[in-house]
C-alpha cells in the first residue's frame, strides 16, 4: 500500500520541513482460546528454556570438576566430602551385630608347647594352678626342600629304544642343562597368584624368593604356567562340552587385547561351569564356538542383539540393565516424564516379588504363572501409548524389542531375572586386564583361558585347585580333572589319561 505524503509550508532554519502521515494500525482478531493457547505454550517454552539453563550450567559445572579431577592427587575414588551421619565403624552392637564367627578348632595338631605359669604373682604370692585350656596356632613353614631324583637311563634289549625312569614326584623328565627345576607345589602357587589372584610374574617370583628362599625369573615363571595350561587343554574342552549340555546359561564378553591389538573375552556361566574364551571378535561366529551354534536351553544375557542369533534358545533379557536405565532416566526428566519409567520400575518390581515369593514358598507355581500374565498384559498397556518426551519413546521402542524375553524367569523356575553371576564371573578378567593389558601372544591368551576356566570353575564347585594342579603338574600326560558332571565323565573316571600333548 502506498504511503501519502502531505508537506507543509512550514520552514525551519529556511529549509522545508514535510512531514509524512503514519497509516492507522489495524487490529486483528484473535479467538481467546487461540490466545491462551499460545500464552501456555509461552509459558512452557520459557520453563523448558530455564530448566535448559540450569542444566547446562549443572553439566559445565560436572566438565569443569571432572578435568580439575585429573590433574589433583587424590585418588578417583576419594568421596571428598564426609557424610552427614556416618555409621560407626566395626562390629554393631545388639542384634545388628549379625552372626558370631570364629576359626574352627583344628583337626590335627603337628606340635605341642607348654605356656608354664610364672612362679610367683607380681605382687610376690606362689602361683597356683587351677586349669589347662588350649590355644591353637595355625603358621606357615618358611623352608625349602630340595630333592633329587638319581634317574635310570637306559635301553631296550629287543628294539634299542632308549628308557627312562620316572618317579611320581617328577613334574618333568628334563635332565642336563633343564636338571634343576621348581617343585610342582611352588609352580602352582604361582599359577595361583598369577591367574586367580591376578598378580604379575614379577611379583610371583618375588613371593616365591622372600617367602620360600627360591629364586626363579619371570620368564621361568612364564613358560612354566604356559605348560600348565597347555595340560589343562584336554579338561578345557570336556568344560566347553560340558557347558553347550546345561539347561540354563549366562553369557556375556569384555574386551581383551592379543598382541596389542583388541579381541574379545567371552564367558559361558552355568551353576556349575565357568568357561573362558578369548576370541578375535564380537559377532555370532564367536559367541557360536563357545556354546554351540544349536544351544537349545535358556540364555541369559545383556539384550545384545548377536545373542537373538540362537534361534533354537529361550532368552532371559537382564532386568538389571533396565532398572538402572529406568532410575537414570527418572532423575535427568522431568516430573511429567518420570511417569513412564517410574511405571516400568513398578513393574519390574513386581516381577522380582513375585519370584522371590515363589522361592520362598509363599506362592505356588500356577500362582506365579499368574501373576507373570497380570505383569505382561500390565507392561504391554504402557508400551502401546505414545510418549512425548524422546528418551521415553527410545525406552519404549527398546522395552518393545525386549518384551518377549523380559520375562522368561517367571515361566520357567531356576532361570534367573538377571545376569549378575555372568558379570561377577567376568570381573577377574577384568581385574586381570587393568593389571596386564592382555595377552602378548595368542599361545598365552590360550593360557590365560584355559587356567582361569579351570580355577574358577574349582571355586564353583568347592574343590582344592590346588591339589587338581599339584596332581596334574605330576602326571607324566594330560588328564581330565574331576570338574564335570556326572553324565559327562570319562567312563574311566576323572583320571582317564588323555593323548599326550
Amino acid at each position: 500500500m502506498q504511503q501519502s505524503l502531505w508537506v507543509t509550508g512550514t520552514h525551519q532554519y529556511g529549509r522545508a520541513v514535510s512531514t509524512t502521515r503514519p497509516e492507522p494500525k489495524i487490529l486483528e482478531y484473535v479467538p481467546k482460546a487461540d490466545l491462551d493457547r499460545a500464552l501456555e505454550e509461552v509459558r512452557q517454552l520459557r520453563e523448558k528454556n530455564e530448566q535448559l539453563q540450569r542444566e547446562n550450567e549443572r553439566l559445565q559445572k560436572e566438565l569443569e570438576e571432572a578435568r580439575r579431577s585429573l590433574k589433583r592427587q587424590t585418588a578417583p575414588f576419594s568421596r571428598r566430602k564426609k557424610k552427614a551421619n556416618p555409621k560407626p565403624n566395626g562390629r554393631k552392637s545388639g542384634a545388628a551385630h549379625g552372626k558370631h564367627h570364629r576359626r574352627p578348632v583344628p583337626q590335627s595338631v603337628d606340635e605341642t608347647y607348654k605356656a608354664p605359669l610364672p612362679e610367683r604373682c607380681p605382687c610376690g604370692g606362689a602361683a597356683i594352678k587351677d586349669q589347662i585350656k588350649p590355644q591353637y596356632q595355625e603358621e606357615i613353614v618358611r623352608k625349602k626342600i630340595v630333592r633329587q631324583f638319581d634317574v635310570e637311563l637306559g635301553h631296550c634289549a629287543c628294539c634299542g629304544k632308549r628308557l627312562q625312569g620316572r618317579h611320581p614326584l617328577q613334574t618333568s623328565d628334563a635332565l642336563d642343562a633343564a636338571q634343576v627345576q621348581l617343585g610342582p607345589e611352588a609352580l602352582t602357587l604361582a599359577v595361583h597368584l598369577n591367574k586367580q589372584v591376578g598378580i604379575s610374574y614379577g611379583n610371583a617370583a618375588a613371593v616365591l624368593r622372600m617367602g620360600y628362599g627360591l629364586e626363579v625369573s619371570r620368564g621361568g615363571l612364564c613358560r612354566a604356567i604356559a605348560r600348565m595350561g597347555k595340560k589343562t587343554e584336554p579338561t578345557y574342552r570336556a568344560l566347553v562340552k560340558a557347558v553347550r549340555q546345561e539347561m540354563v546359561v549366562g553369557i556375556d564378553e569384555t574386551g581383551w587385547k592379543v598382541e596389542a591389538v583388541l579381541r574379545w573375552m567371552w564367558v559361558a556361566v552355568s551353576e556349575q561351569i565357568t568357561v573362558y574364551a578369548i576370541l578375535p571378535g564380537r559377532g555370532f561366529a564367536q559367541a557360536k564356538a563357545l556354546i554351540g551354534e544349536d544351544y537349545a536351553g535358556v540364555l541369559v544375557h545383556d539384550g545384545y542383539s548377536v545373542y537373538y542369533h540362537f534361534a533354537k534358545a529361550l532368552h532371559q533379557s537382564c532386568l538389571g540393565h533396565f532398572v538402572r536405565r529406568c532410575r537414570e532416566l527418572v532423575e535427568i526428566v522431568s516430573v511429567t516424564a518420570a511417569a513412564f519409567p517410574l511405571a516400568v520400575l513398578d513393574q519390574l518390581d513386581k516381577a522380582l516379588a513375585v519370584q522371590d515369593r515363589y522361592e520362598a514358598g509363599e506362592i505356588s507355581l500356577h500362582g506365579q504363572f499368574t501373576a507373570a500374565g497380570r505383569i505382561e498384559s500390565q507392561m504391554d498397556q504402557l508400551l502401546e501409548r505414545h510418549y512425548q518426551t524422546k528418551a521415553n519413546r527410545r525406552l519404549a521402542k527398546h522395552l518393545a524389542h525386549e518384551f518377549p524375553h523380559l520375562f522368561t524367569f517367571l515361566h520357567c523356575p531356576g532361570v534367573e531375572a538377571t545376569n549378575n553371576r555372568t558379570e561377577r564371573e567376568i570381573r577377574p578378567a577384568v581385574r586381570a586386564r587393568q593389571l596386564c593389558g592382555g595377552s602378548r601372544t595368542w599361545n598365552g591368551a590360550r593360557t590365560q583361558q584355559n587356567l582361569t576356566s579351570v580355577l574358577r570353575t574349582c571355586q564353583k564347585q568347592g574343590k582344592s585347585s590346588f591339589d587338581l594342579i599339584v596332581d596334574l603338574f605330576r602326571n607324566p600326560q594330560s588328564i581330565i580333572l574331576d570338574l564335570l558332571p556326572s553324565s559327562l565323565s570319562p567312563p574311566g573316571g576323572p583320571k582317564l589319561l588323555a593323548a599326550p600333548l
